[in-house]
């Protein structure tokens, strides 16, 4: 196939309704999700069941607004397409690249550091060659096809879920108590204190990211009905499998245990199952882990073929293998990055949690814009057709806004971490934004924020 064909000829519409359900639980689940459930588990007892239905408030909110959004423009950039056509695409390439690369690089290398954590527990390993081989590995799944991308994530997903939901039942049945009595956890949930808004935040980090999968529209059979119960049905299930491991932690960890520890799922795995936890944490790991990076292989790369087909990047990152139709070279150049990140840090942790929490929090800038965006286009297209519309607008906006605020503004524990977070996100949107204000202006040739019809939007 020439080269002008694999330009041309689209991504391949196999992915329904149950792929697009377990690419979204792989998206959302990793270490550390668990980690933060866990250690949340440790500092609230019961008041943190609070900080979980708030964080689960949240995400349906902007779930709400991608759901309208992407069916509204059906384009594999998602953010990118939506911010170009509200405010233009000088906020649009900043929002994508400063909010889905740097906690694509940063994320991954912290999964792989906490799965290379509790290898160490049972026989000793090497980061750097643990880490290479797991990411170049699905870097070759992702590559070989959105049909195999989508058999490997289901085996991984699937026995990620079960993994917690048998963690989860079995240490409800185990009667060794050693962390806070149920009567006391029930009691907590009732009359919550004021602890609750500082853990909100910890239980907002395992509901992010259900958006990812609007990456894969192009290649969903049926994106109006699958794609937004895909992303909703995920998070109403994890809701149940998020609080069910917390309880259970609460119930036979003592607090102190779990938040003194950078593994607290290894302790949690061992009150449970004696020294099989470790074998049945190890499961818990490697999944959430290769399922984590997976899908960012998966959907970082769709996010930039997406802006490649906007004018925002360079056109070689819109080009598709002949045979397997996947945006291989948005693939190759995620990975090579995530490779230099790791043999510059290796093990090191020193820096690598204020930069995952710098990644994380432009995050939440993202949404924060893409909830702007759907009032923007309320007004600005108030009869384009849409297959879903958001309810109670604004107000679901708003409380989303609200809520990725509070989230950004108090995104760590310490004033001095918090001041880093603040500079290192300042230094990613800056980096961005001069690139995005040359390529606007001398490439694009286009105001800054002159807004994309979306008429023309949709077409490219």
């Amino acid at each position: 196939m020439n080269e002008k064909n694999s330009l041309t000829k689209g991504l391949k519409k196999v992915l329904g309704l149950t792929s697009l359900f377990i690419i979204t639980i792989g998206i959302v689940v990793s270490q550390t999700s668990v980690v933060s459930i866990l250690q949340g588990a440790g500092l609230g007892g019961g008041t943190f069941f609070i900080a979980i239905l708030i964080a689960f408030i949240i995400a349906l909110c902007y779930i709400s607004t991608y759901s309208e959004l992407a069916l509204m423009m059906p384009k594999a950039g998602s953010i990118s397409t939506y911010t170009a056509v509200s405010v233009g695409h000088f906020p649009a390439i900043i929002a994508s690249l400063s909010a889905y690369v740097a906690p694509t690089v940063f994320g991954t290398l912290a999964e792989l550091l906490l799965l290379h954590n509790v290898l160490d527990t049972i026989t000793a390993s090497s980061f750097t060659t643990v880490a290479l081989v797991v990411v170049w590995t699905f870097t070759l799944l992702n590559i070989f096809g959105i049909d195999l991308f989508a058999s490997v994530q289901s085996i991984i997903s699937f026995t990620m879920l079960v993994t917690l939901v048998v963690i989860g039942f079995a240490g409800i049945g185990t009667f060794n108590n050693q962390g806070t009595p149920p009567a006391q956890i029930v009691q907590d949930f009732i009359h919550p204190n004021a602890s609750v808004f500082t853990l909100v935040l910890a239980a907002l980090w395992p509901f992010i990211a259900f958006e990812m999968v609007c990456d894969f529209i192009e290649e969903a059979k049926n994106p109006v009905r699958h794609i937004p119960k895909a992303m909703f049905t995920a998070c109403i299930v994890l809701l149940f499998a998020y609080s069910l491991v917390a309880f259970v932690a609460m119930k036979l960890v003592p607090a102190e245990q779990l938040t003194s520890t950078d593994i607290p799922h290894l302790v949690l795995g061992k009150a449970i199952f004696g020294n099989a936890g470790k074998i049945v944490i190890l499961i818990l790991s490697i999944t959430t882990t290769c399922g984590f990076i997976s899908t960012g292989f998966a959907t970082t790369p769709r996010l930039l073929y997406g802006m490649a087909h906007h004018k925002q990047l360079p056109p070689i990152f819109m080009r598709l293998h002949s045979k397997w139709r996947t945006p291989w070279i948005g693939i190759l150049v995620v990975a090579t990055i995530i490779t230099i990140a790791i043999l510059l840090f290796k093990k090191s942790t020193d820096g690598l949690l204020m930069l995952v929490i710098s990644g994380a929090s432009c995050y939440l800038l993202a949404y924060i814009i893409t909830h702007i965006d759907l009032m923007v286009l309320r007004k600005k297209y108030p009869n384009y057709p849409r297959s879903y519309i958001s309810p109670w607008f604004p107000f679901v906006q708003i409380i989303g806004i609200l809520g990725m605020t509070y989230a950004f503004i108090n995104n760590s524990p310490s004033p001095e971490l918090r001041f880093n977070v603040f500079t290192n996100v300042a230094i990613f949107i800056g980096v961005t934004a001069v690139f995005a204000f040359f390529w606007v202006r001398y490439k694009m040739k286009k105001g800054l924020f002159e807004p994309e019809a979306i008429e023309q939007a949709i077409e490219d």
